[in-house]
């Protein structure tokens, strides 16, 4: 597996090339998967087919006060902690993250504020629990999907 580091308009990406078939790559984009169809196939000669085994992630278990997954967002890579991930919901920049690492949250608090179309919207907890880890901060752009936080 090929592991590479991007920023695009000043937000980073970690991207990891899982496997390459023909003119299709499996890639994940700060933990997000992606099929990605190239133009032209890859030359086997010069680069040859990678592959992984496919391990299935364990499912999270119901969302609790006391229990304890992402990506990364799509801002600045961060390590992501365990938990369920809360993902943005649509691309925009975050204006304001309104709590910190090791916080506990109940679902339905506000945990940070994503600015898209001149709108300001309010991002809720899905999850109750502690806030493991926080990839973004305020002025960061994110793209829908990406992992904001995670909360176990």
């Amino acid at each position: 597996m090929n592991k590479y580091q991007y920023k695009v308009q000043g937000v980073d990406y970690d991207v990891e090339i899982e496997e390459v078939e023909g003119n299709i790559a499996k890639v994940n984009v700060n933990g997000i998967p992606f099929e990605v169809e190239l133009q032209k196939p890859i030359n086997a000669a010069k680069h040859p087919t990678m592959t992984r085994p496919k391990v299935e992630a364990p499912k999270p278990a119901a969302p609790s006060a006391s229990a304890a997954t992402p990506a990364p967002a799509a801002a600045p890579a961060a390590a992501v902690g365990a938990g369920s991930p809360l993902k943005a919901p649509l691309p925009g920049t975050i204006t304001e993250v309104k709590v910190q690492q090791g916080q506990t949250v109940n679902v339905g608090d506000v945990v940070l504020v994503l600015e898209a179309m001149k709108m300001q919207n309010n991002i809720e907890a899905e999850y109750a629990g502690t806030v493991t880890s926080i990839t973004v901060k305020a002025g960061d752009t994110v793209m829908e999907g990406a992992v904001l936080m995670t909360i176990g």
